[in-house]
């Protein structure tokens, strides 16, 4: 039988394949990372000779000491200096880096989880647990809460990110070939920045990494902020921070020296990086700002590094030019957390029903992520599971942190000291300090904002309880204090308990006295009436209001705690701590109905998650339930879903414990639903899927728009792959995705858009989004289109283009049939073969059609002839995408059926018969039903009605079979299977004793 010859484009290149490869270059030089020991070959430096390499070893003294470790020997800088009194004696050198290195090493040696620099500390490399830091696209910057950020980092399966230590932040990755001099390493609160900044440090230090950087300099903002009216050169900064570069001269970029500025986001400093002043002398006096930025741009110290971490909404003050390398660090993964635990209690049974306890809570297990909970989690839950009676273990945020705060109030107790100030006025005036501060965004306080609410510095920092564990304070190393929570979720947690505590007790709605706007402090001033008591239900009201209003989302771990403290649970808990918690009115079902009102009215922006995070604390998982019921039955597709049930389906598979990786709309469809419009609800999902699978679904342009929105979106750099084969988006639809092709944030390496029905307009759209974003796009799949040669050779400029990450072009099976809409795209012409037909077949119309007849035919023999069963294949074969359409007629039915040609032909066992042997798959199809045979296992088919028009969809590199009812040019889907053909598929047919089937 000769095969059927695929038609499309002729070739624009001949002797090429229309699957084209970029051209192999020349291997590029690749940069050589030496190992430590071969860095520690000095320097040279402005004047002095080098001098060997000593010994970089030091210890630690087996007794405790106060300052945690004691350098016995640091004698492994030896490199020339110059210095101001123009003695370069080796003893002097050796004593000025000695001196240097060792009040370092003093300083970051130990780590106070969570304490001020008091009482026990733990070395750090006793209980450092690596984190996951990876490379990062600068990209949009996130604006929405940080706890959002960990909860979508959590639901990512793993990828294939190359994972950095933070001792090798400088170094380039496998196949990079890049000077890397200023690094930005991004992360939100308590992820585990400065602990990494840390380590870094304590490694050189005690001369373990990196002993090629002659001179580290930590410089954190929030000590930086303190200097911010004073006018100096960057040599006096240096002076005043680490006195011993008095002895130094640090005027030549011949030094390494590495400048490390931790809290971005803390920053209180103007920077501005389009000033004109420029600096280009490390005496040169100017404010500390210009002084920053003159040296983040290179003007001061060009060879020196610069290390900058920050939050993620802080990221982008310093612009995207001025920065070599972008990291993120993501906190613990999963076998982190495990490690943490593990290193964190000594008890192993005990850690176990930790983390036992903390993975069947999802809520709690998401937010390990996060070092510092971890450490909260880990002071609770060690004492709790210690004790025989130790009430409700938490399941949720607000128990948890409400258990933390009894918990070190209770350490209080246990101290000897004056008492001079309650717990509970300590606890209203720290939460007053904090919901003033989460207004208005800082996480970093001075002296000045602690006294605006009564706070007194001294009794705050002798309060060590609560506020040494609570609550923050540094010595700011050199001049004035600085105060913060260890964590943005405690000031959260304590600003939600002010906000109660001042409705239960003082009959206050606080968002009365917050900056509103116009309408709402009309409507408060009406509504306000101190004789009158204020409802914890109106409260809740207003403070879900307020949340959903905030563009960032920084109110929303507040709200899940402030609903979550009304919880009878937490209540009990705060008896223990307070003498008073006052009471209201409170109807929990007001707060609940309000919340699911707004999450019908909210239902197509991502803000409702928080809302059902929210739920949650409230105790009500109705709505989840309902929709986890539909999951379970496999009825999802088939139930007309509400807006809110949307929501919930969106809530659930986001918080699923299984990681998401491939997302398929398949099982969501149904009759009572378009593509399209499962597409747009379910879109929060698609962005944190790594395989977007959207293959023959129907969508059509309006969901190319959905989909490049999320496409641009800051969160959805998660998407690598994104198939959006055999729909009919026509340009219109390729113009809209390229919208989102061209973010910064798109991140998406396999784009498929084969058979599409797009045209050399489509590629001018594809081509301008390859322009504006070269760097990600490695694999592009336009076949079964119709681009013509323009379009072709417009994008095979990009598949030459060595700016262009472009690496596979296919534009296979094109030409102008493949602009018609639908499956008919892939139409083909077939004939039967009479060398295979059965001697009871007539074949007629020019062997277009077979009938079963009861004379045998005058057929000559053939070996291909199925000489026992009344069955017949086609002469062409099906491969590539081939669809056809057959007119059925009889009441006994026919087989419609595709087959390998190998199948046998002689006999009447099964292995002859379609459907029931591995070597075919076969549809019956009568007057009054369907059924489906493969390997000898038939399966009834539910139809609704029967059509005797039917449509068949081969797909045979995707392993796709589809059988369609076709009536009046519509379309339903009757069956499909999904395989893997090993062979070339013969469309076939078997047909009874008065039955026909035409091929139309």
């Amino acid at each position: 039988m000769d095969e059927t010859q695929t038609t499309g484009d002729e070739d624009l290149f001949p002797g090429c394949s229309s699957v084209l490869q970029k051209r192999s270059e020349a291997e590029p030089s690749c940069v050589s990372v030496k190992s430590d020991a071969s860095m520690i070959d000095p320097m040279k430096f402005n004047s002095g000779d080098s001098q060997p390499k000593l010994s970089s070893v030091h210890q630690l003294r087996s007794e405790a000491e106060s300052s945690c470790v004691s350098v016995k020997n640091v004698a492994y800088m030896t490199q020339s200096l110059d210095y101001k009194s123009g003695d370069t004696r080796p003893d002097l050198r050796h004593e000025v880096l000695n001196t240097f290195r060792s009040n370092l090493l003093k300083k970051f040696a130990c780590l106070y989880e969570g304490k001020v620099m008091q009482g026990n500390p733990t070395l750090l490399n006793e209980i450092y647990t690596e984190l996951y830091i990876t490379e990062s696209e600068s990209g949009e910057i996130s604006n929405e809460h940080e706890v959002r950020q960990i909860e979508t980092q959590s639901r990512r399966a793993a990828t294939e990110d190359t994972a950095i230590k933070c001792n090798h932040i400088f170094r380039p990755l496998p196949g990079q070939d890049k000077a890397i001099r200023t690094v930005l390493t991004k992360g939100v609160a308590g992820i585990g920045k400065t602990v990494s900044v840390q380590k870094f440090i304590l490694d050189w230090a005690e001369g373990k990494e990196n002993q090629d950087v002659q001179l580290i300099f930590p410089l954190p903002f929030r000590e930086i902020n303190l200097m911010k009216d004073k006018t100096l050169g960057l040599s006096d900064l240096l002076n005043f921070f680490f006195p011993e570069t008095k002895e130094m001269e640090i005027s030549s970029d011949e030094y390494k020296v590495l400048f490390i500025f931790d809290g971005l986001d803390e920053c209180r400093l103007s920077l501005d990086f389009k000033s004109k002043v420029k600096l280009c002398n490390i005496s040169e006096t100017a404010s500390v700002d210009v002084l920053l930025v003159n040296l983040i741009e290179g003007n001061l110290l060009p060879s020196a590094l610069i290390w900058i971490t920050s939050r993620p909404a802080a990221a982008d003050l310093v612009p995207s030019e001025c920065v070599h390398r972008v990291t993120e660090v993501r906190g613990f993964n999963e076998p982190q957390k495990e490690e943490y635990f593990r290193k964190r209690i000594s008890d192993q049974s005990l850690a176990d029903r930790i983390i036992s306890h903390l993975k069947s809570a999802r809520s709690l297990y998401i937010m390990c992520h996060i070092p510092v909970f971890c450490w909260i989690s880990a002071a609770v839950l060690e004492k709790m599971l210690s004790q025989a009676e130790s009430g409700e273990i938490p399941k949720t945020l607000t128990q948890m942190y409400t258990h933390f705060l009894v918990l070190q109030t209770n350490i209080k107790h246990q101290k000897d000291y004056e008492k001079k100030v309650t717990d509970e006025d300590m606890i209203l005036k720290l939460g007053k300090l904090a919901f003033q501060q989460l207004v208005k965004g800082n996480l970093i306080f001075y002296e000045e904002d602690l006294r605006e609410c009564g706070i007194d510095e001294t009794e705050a920092a002798v309060y060590s309880g609560l506020c040494t564990q609570i609550f923050r304070e540094e010595l700011g190393l050199y001049q004035g204090k600085v105060f913060s929570f260890v964590h943005l979720s405690l000031q959260e947690h304590l600003a939600a308990l002010y906000v109660h505590l001042s409705c239960t007790i003082k009959n206050i709605n606080v968002f009365g006295r917050t900056k509103q706007s116009l309408l709402s402090k009309i409507w408060y001033w009406f509504q306000n009436d101190s004789s009158k008591q204020v409802s914890l239900s109106e409260l809740h009201q207003r403070a879900v209001d307020e949340a959903l209003q905030s563009k960032n989302g920084h109110l929303d771990l507040f709200l899940r705690f402030l609903l979550g403290l009304s919880v009878e649970s937490n209540q009990t808990l705060l008896r223990k701590l307070l003498t008073q918690t006052g009471s209201c009115s409170y109807n929990k079902e007001e707060t609940v109905q309000c919340i699911k009102q707004k999450i019908r009215e909210n239902h197509s922006s991502e803000k409702f998650i928080n809302l059902f995070h929210c739920l949650n604390e409230l105790g009500d998982d109705s709505l989840m339930q309902e929709i986890q019921d539909y999951l379970k039955s496999g009825e999802i597709g088939e139930t007309k879903l509400s807006s809110s049930q949307w929501s919930a389906l969106v809530y659930v598979l986001l918080t699923s414990e299984q990681k998401i990786d491939v997302f398929d709309l398949k099982q969501f469809i149904g009759a009572r639903h378009t593509a399209d419009e499962v597409l747009q609800n379910l879109l929060p999902v698609v962005k944190e899927s790594r395989l977007v699978w959207l293959c023959g679904y129907n969508l059509t342009a309006q969901s190319c728009g959905s989909l490049s929105s999320a496409l641009q979106s800051p969160n959805s750099n998660i998407l690598r792959e994104l198939d959006l084969s055999n729909n009919d988006l026509q340009d219109s639809g390729v113009k809209l995705l390229s919208d989102g092709l061209k973010s910064r944030n798109c991140q998406l390496e396999i784009l498929r858009l084969s058979g599409c029905m797009v045209t050399d307009k489509g590629c001018c759209y594809i081509f301008a989004a390859l322009s504006s974003n070269p760097s990600h796009l490695k694999e592009l799949d336009l076949s079964y289109n119709h681009l013509g040669d323009s379009g072709v050779k417009l994008l095979f400029k990009k598949l030459e283009d060595p700016n262009c990450s472009l690496v596979t072009l296919n534009v296979d099976h094109g030409g102008e049939s493949r602009i018609t809409a639908g499956l008919k795209k892939y139409a083909c012409f077939l004939t039967l073969d009479p060398n295979t037909a059965h001697t009871e077949l007539s074949l007629s119309e020019e062997n277009r059609k077979v009938t079963g007849v009861d004379e045998n035919q005058p057929y000559p023999d053939h070996q291909d002839r199925f000489d026992d069963i009344s069955q017949v294949l086609c002469r062409e074969s099906v491969c590539g995408r081939c669809y056809w359409e057959i007119e059925c007629s009889g009441d006994r039915g026919v087989f419609i059926s595709v087959s390998y040609k190998s199948i046998f032909r002689k006999g009447s066992g099964v292995e002859c018969v379609f459907g029931l042997n591995d070597q075919s798959w076969s549809l019956y199809c009568s007057s009054s039903s369907y059924s489906f045979r493969h390997n000898n296992i038939e399966t009834d088919l539910p139809v609704k009605s029967i059509s005797r028009r039917i449509g068949v969809f081969v797909d045979h590199s995707a392993g796709t079979l589809s059988f369609y009812s076709v009536s009046r040019n519509t379309m339903s889907l009757i069956h499909t299977v999904q395989t893997t053909f090993t062979q070339t598929l013969y469309p076939g047919f078997g047909v009874y004793y008065q039955s026909s089937v035409k091929l139309c």
